[in-house]
């Protein structure tokens, strides 16, 4: 029988040719056709289409998707809970704000992102900041701080929907919050995926850490792990991942709890091979619900109607588990 690192060795690869197989037909397909002869024949619109549009969306699709599946873990791992994602400590509520504000009082898609940007950043810092006001280092403390900070945002945003321009802006706002990569240029994607990619680096480097996170307090403190601090260091950069990635997407849905859990239940391990496959899995679900989201019907649909399809039965397919105690 296979070890797990055997296992996760064997998926991961598996992972790896599936998101190149996706990120490949990602670069061809959409509304205006592509063809690999007229590509190669030196075609001026056909080269600008892919170039400019389609290699910033496949990019955006697998990094994007690599870094929300990473993420998920982090969280899953750290807080202990396999229901855990980016919206406990008000990560999506707060760029939802973020980018409303950006709509109405901004201009420009750059701003918009950098304003959702800020909102998202806002909020975990200030659910760091309630959750350190308790010296116990609970987990509860960090999710009951990131519901308040989730309420307080939804608030702001509800009072920013009611001053927008219902023909223009609220329309603007409600298909930013149902996630789409259809509004990315290469030319506004460099500094959040550098971003990104520092970030993921540091959460690799420090995975051993996050692990010890996931066992109890007395057994972590005992290995001498400062639990307060390394907790609130690796939730921040997790945070700054996900930022990084809903700012330029709009929120999309499941993708940072599903990829966790299938990567879970493929090698049934937690370690860095499990962390790498959460990352895989969670491009090939982003870079293939946008294929379909621009493939299936005339018109472009929100990328999280895909994601959504796939992680509400998921979710009812955890609870069946969890109730037979498989």
């Amino acid at each position: 029988m296979a070890s797990p690192t055997a296992k996760a060795k064997y998926f991961c690869a598996a992972g790896e040719v599936l998101l190149a197989v996706l990120a490949a037909v990602s670069l061809l397909v959409g509304k205006y056709p592509l063809s690999l002869e007229k590509l190669i024949a030196g075609d001026a619109l056909q080269r600008r289409v892919f170039w400019t549009l389609r290699c910033s969306r496949t990019i955006v699709g697998v990094a994007g998707g690599f870094a929300l599946g990473t993420a998920g873990f982090v969280f899953q791992t750290v807080f202990r809970n396999p229901l855990a994602s980016p919206d406990i400590i008000g990560i999506s509520s707060g760029a939802s704000a973020g980018a409303a504000a950006g709509i109405l009082f901004l201009s420009g898609a750059a701003a918009v992102t950098a304003s959702a940007f800020a909102g998202a950043l806002l909020a975990v810092i200030l659910a760091l900041a309630l959750s350190g006001l308790d010296k116990s280092g609970r987990n509860s403390t960090i999710v009951l701080a990131g519901i308040a900070v989730h309420s307080l945002a939804q608030t702001a945003l509800m009072c920013l929907k009611l001053t927008a321009d219902p023909e223009r802006q609220l329309a603007s706002i409600e298909y930013w919050i149902m996630g789409s990569l259809s509004g990315i240029s290469i030319h506004s994607i460099g500094g959040n995926l550098l971003l990104c990619a520092v970030c993921l680096a540091v959460l690799f480097a420090l995975h051993r850490q996050a692990i010890l996170l996931s066992a109890e307090e007395g057994e972590a403190r005992m290995l001498g792990v400062n639990v307060g601090r390394l907790r609130l260091v690796v939730l921040l950069i997790a945070t700054l991942v996900v930022s990084g990635v809903v700012s330029l997407t709009g929120l999309i849905s499941f993708v940072g709890l599903l990829a966790p859990h299938g990567a879970r239940l493929l090698t049934k391990d937690n370690r860095m091979g499990t962390m790498l496959l959460s990352g895989l899995l969670g491009g090939c679900l982003l870079c293939g619900a946008d294929i379909l989201a621009r493939s299936v019907a005339a018109a472009e649909l929100p990328v999280s109607i895909f994601t959504s399809l796939l992680g509400a039965p998921f979710l009812i397919f955890l609870l069946f588990r969890e109730r037979r105690g498989l």
